[in-house]
């Protein structure tokens, strides 16, 4: 190595052990450390170990586990406030409506229909809130008051049974309110 050597991206002296590895000066590459690990952003690494890209599992980024790269998505998705509340109906259970949040209803849905063979969940309506964990549990008190008492169980979790327009009206309810 060059005693002089300098980082080909942000010019910092070279020291071997501080910022740059010995192994990349015989093959040329002269970046410090800090540059070389922002330089592929599309490469996974799992506890400083690289993964390769035809890894069933890879997802570009630095992780502590393999726990951690698939939760990543998961912790993004709880810190954003902001998203939807929106009601979907699969014709296999024809009075009920599932009243739910998410960052993206379409891509919500979607998720829906990978576990259905018929790929046949219908999105009814979806409105976008600063906070949609407050909109989603005023729209499930909301849709508690219309689900129809006709079934010994008109409510299971996120599911109501209601119809397409009691779940509009009910979703418009919580954006009037808002």
């Amino acid at each position: 190595m060059k005693a002089d050597a300098k980082c080909i991206h942000c010019s910092v002296k070279l020291e071997v052990g501080e910022n740059f590895l010995e192994s990349q000066a015989k093959i040329k590459k002269y970046w410090c450390t800090t540059c070389k690990q922002s330089h592929n952003k599309s490469r996974m690494w799992v506890n400083g170990k690289y993964i390769s890209f035809d890894h069933p599992l890879h997802k570009a980024g630095r992780y502590k586990s393999f726990d951690d790269a698939a939760f990543a998505a998961l912790e993004r998705d709880i810190k954003q406030k902001s998203g939807y509340v929106y009601a979907i109906r699969n014709p296999a259970w024809p009075n009920w409506v599932k009243i739910g949040k998410a960052v993206d209803a379409e891509d919500r849905l979607s998720s829906y229909q990978t576990s259905s063979p018929m790929r046949d969940y219908k999105l009814i309506h979806s409105v976008h809130f600063e906070d949609r964990n407050k909109a989603e549990t005023k729209a499930h008190k909301i849709a508690a008051t219309k689900a129809s008492l006709a079934w010994d169980k008109s409510i299971n979790g996120e599911w109501f049974c209601m119809t397409d327009e009691q779940a509009i009206d009910t979703i418009k309810g919580v954006a009037n309110e808002s």
